[in-house]
């Protein structure tokens, strides 16, 4: 904590430092407790298992600087649980990190650098997101390069190479849990009620070539290429987007993969919203996995909380590599003064055939049907710096479900969390 004082003093006194300049700098923070109640969230209840309850917190201080040359932000960020640690605790399990450390060049108006670590979000957080829900949240070390030919075009070109640490010699990447190197392009363009993405993404997994003897470190990349199109009107919002992945999946493998989404919203009043969408990402059926190409597209670097159920049953950490997911869902949002509520069911299939191996070697093949799960939260705005959430959701699971997640379906499945997030800004000029 005393590390936290001293940091928190001298950020401080450098902001402040700047009234005497033509310069902007901002000195804020957050607090965000969150109790959940766990009850087959992620995985179907076990028998036998009591559920998991606790309090976890989200801690930061972030610091931003900007001129006409150049701008600067760093974000120190603690994350805990309530009693990891003892009253009288000298040092904390996860210490106090950087979430964002980064310097962006402003070499004019529409040429600019930014490096160092930072969060990256395109669109709608499906390829690259913040993973804000998460209490650690991500972050990338990266360097982009920004063009913005005028105020209806982005263009943004960026770099990463990971290193375990610094070393006189080759140190292999092999599982670290990370990528090895990336690159990856975005278009962005604005056209009235219409706007057009496009998304190139390299992705660099180190893998052992070589099981047999010492680590052998090679990297597989892959490729995931598409583009979102989206409309919006006073009284309409659709969005439509595609993708494809080929390459090498992180063992090697042959990789093609697809994925495809559409939604359409209705403000049927000012505060009042219905909507109906889907997303397909394709899969590869359980007795072909590990054989031949491998289809299950991965949403790499994405808000995978933000899709397919809070209940975070694909692809927070998990479903990679499977047999995929199809995912149709119904948002009914309402607003009213501080209020806002949300219900959100989906009915989940898998897109690729479930099956399960019998003790005579051959497999037995189940419903694509895997269950619904249905999602409600209301959020209570204090005032714009403090807001109060609370929410439920409950899987319906089918046998088909257990098979692929374990667990028992006929258990009750639910998951409930209650929130308190305080964003106060301290200083800002």
């Amino acid at each position: 904590m005393r590390k936290i004082y001293f940091l928190t003093f001298i950020m401080s006194i450098l902001l402040i430092s700047t009234d005497m300049f033509a310069q902007t700098s901002s000195l804020s923070a957050e607090l965000r407790p969150r109790f959940e109640f766990r009850n087959g969230y992620k995985q179907l209840m076990p028998d036998g298992n009591d559920p998991a309850a606790f309090i976890s917190q989200r801690t930061r201080l972030n610091g931003f600087y900007a001129n006409e040359n150049f701008l600067f932000k760093i974000s120190l960020q603690d994350v805990r649980v309530w009693g990891d640690v003892n009253q009288l605790n000298t040092s904390d399990v996860n210490g106090t990190s950087i979430h964002e450390a980064w310097g962006e060049i402003l070499f004019s108006k529409a040429f600019s650098i930014k490096v160092g670590s930072q969060e990256i979000i395109y669109d709608d957080h499906r390829i690259f997101g913040s993973v804000g829900w998460a209490q650690q949240a991500r972050s990338h070390d990266a360097a982009i390069l920004k063009l913005k030919p005028n105020s209806k075009h982005d263009i943004h070109l960026g770099f990463a190479y990971n290193a375990k640490k610094e070393s006189l010699f080759k140190v292999d990447y092999v599982g670290m849990g990370n990528y090895k190197a990336l690159q990856f392009a975005h278009y962005h363009g604005s056209f009235n009620k219409f706007g057009i993405s496009i998304m190139e993404l390299y992705n660099g997994l180190a893998f052992d070539s070589d099981t047999s003897t010492a680590v052998a470190e090679k990297i597989a990349w892959s490729l995931t290429l598409g583009s979102r199109l989206t409309y919006k009107s006073d009284k309409v919002v659709a969005n439509i987007a595609y993708y494809y992945q080929g390459g090498k999946n992180a063992s090697n493998k042959d990789l093609a993969a697809t994925y495809f989404a559409a939604d359409v919203n209705f403000n049927i009043f000012s505060n009042f919203i219905v909507g109906i969408g889907g997303e397909y990402l394709s899969g590869t059926a359980s007795k072909d996995k590990g054989n031949g190409t491998d289809n299950s597209f991965t949403p790499f670097y994405g808000t995978n909380h933000k899709f397919n159920g809070w209940m975070d049953y694909f692809y927070v950490g998990n479903h990679g590599g499977n047999v995929g997911l199809t995912d149709i869902y119904v948002p009914i949002k309402f607003n009213i003064n501080k209020w806002s509520f949300a219900l959100i069911p989906h009915y989940f299939m898998s897109a690729a055939t479930v099956s399960e191996k019998q003790t005579d070697g051959s497999w037995k093949d189940f419903s694509n049907t895997l269950g619904t799960e249905i999602d409600f939260s209301i959020t209570y705005k204090l005032n714009k710096e403090v807001a109060l959430q609370a929410g439920y959701s409950q899987m319906l699971a089918t046998e088909t479900m257990e098979v692929l997640k374990g667990g028992n379906y006929n258990n009750t499945n639910n998951w409930a969390w209650v929130m308190i997030t305080f964003k106060p800004t301290f200083f800002e000029k």
